[in-house]
């Protein structure tokens, strides 16, 4: 395909393996860093908007910005067609265990017909055994690095720091859509700074007239300052809306961490380019043309980036796979079309301008003066 100036690429990688590995580790580093961090954000994002949306069963919500008494979802449930409500109160607990306490996203609820609700994936025990003051379920997650099982005790802080020990009486999939820890709202009751619910879910029965359910809970939102009522794909739309905001945030560290990577592999390439100037500038004495040396140049880094992008992308690709089988027990990660082509883009580009500017550079020196420069 390249011809003689094939011949001359396939020989100096021959003869210069050990310089060329140093090259090849640099771009390997690059992709494989960035197409397991990068993408492990996609996954995690993903995985909660579709956890959030399949587990919520409601058809309706009353939200308010400024909460909402627990008497609201009372009222609610004596709407006419309308089947369950169950009040939401987002908060956050800390949980003992391994080198150093950790925070979890946590929700209180009313075990009052929140299966009709919400469908968290209870995987063992029931979600009805909350009613009791001392209870608390967790997710396969949690459950799984704190070693808890059903009927363990659990030793948490609520919000406010307070230290509580609590009897694990169920254990569900669905941690990243709803939260880690999930608490009945009398185990919440005093400890949480408003005491206010977020929002309510509302779920209709199959019968129930629409236009009179959605009258009368726009009549019940009424009764509260800015509280309204709204289909829960929005409460699921704007999740998706605010995980965007964090994702963009935590990209911002991913992109220093691969910013330093793309540091080091563009300086390995470029000292290993000016380093060749008494290498190409012999080829020239001897009669090689700089269209075959350029041409020998595109060879060398053709060959290169192939062997860099199948082994940095089989490393991105285990490595994503095992991270994201273990966090999410999904095994096959979700992988944009947009992010591996940045990646590819972003590699090859970077290669060849930290190959090709140095090299362009190095044939503007006289063949002469530059096999005598020391390297």
């Amino acid at each position: 395909m390249w011809g003689n100036s094939g011949y001359l690429a396939a020989a100096n990688l021959r003869a210069s393996a050990r310089g060329m590995v140093a090259v090849l580790t640099a771009l390997v580093l690059s992709i494989g860093l960035g197409g397991t961090v990068w993408f492990l954000q996609d996954n995690l994002q993903r995985q909660t908007e579709a956890q959030a949306h399949d587990g919520t069963r409601a058809r309706h919500a009353l939200v308010s910005g400024a909460g909402l008494p627990a008497s609201a979802s009372e009222q609610a449930r004596h709407i006419p067609g309308v089947e369950a409500a169950t009040g939401v109160r987002r908060t956050a607990v800390v949980v003992r265990g391994g080198l150093e306490p950790t925070t979890a996203s946590a929700q209180g609820i009313d075990p009052k017909g929140a299966d009709r609700t919400m469908d968290l994936g209870v995987r063992s025990g029931g979600l009805e055994a909350l009613g009791g003051k001392d209870t608390v379920a967790v997710s396969t997650a949690l459950a799984g690095s704190a070693g808890w099982e059903v009927g363990d005790r659990a030793h948490l802080w609520l919000g406010d720091g307070t230290p509580v020990t609590l009897r694990v009486v169920a254990v569900y999939d669905r941690g990243f859509g709803f939260g880690d820890v999930t608490l009945g709202k009398a185990t919440l009751a005093g400890h949480t700074r408003t005491g206010l619910d977020d929002h309510v879910l509302v779920r209709t029965a199959a019968d129930a007239s629409p236009a009179e359910v959605s009258a009368a809970l726009a009549a019940l939102a009424r009764q509260y300052p800015g509280a309204a009522v709204t289909g829960t794909d929005r409460l699921t739309a704007e999740l998706a809306a605010d995980l965007a905001v964090s994702a963009w945030l935590n990209r911002m560290l991913i992109l220093v961490l691969v910013g330093y990577a793309v540091l080091a592999a563009a300086n390995t390439l470029i000292m290993a380019a000016l380093a060749r100037t008494g290498e190409l500038s012999l080829l020239r004495l001897v009669g090689v043309t700089r269209g075959q040396i350029k041409r020998m140049i595109h060879a060398e880094q053709a060959g290169l980036l192939g062997v860099a992008l199948a082994v940095g992308g089989a490393i991105a690709a285990v490595t994503l796979s095992s991270v994201v089988n273990a966090v999410t027990g999904e095994r096959v990660p979700y992988v944009p079309v947009l992010g591996w082509v940045t990646i590819v883009a972003g590699t090859v580009t970077l290669a060849l301008v930290a190959v090709l500017l140095p090299i362009g550079r190095v044939l503007r020196v006289s063949p002469v003066r530059g096999i005598g420069l020391r390297e």
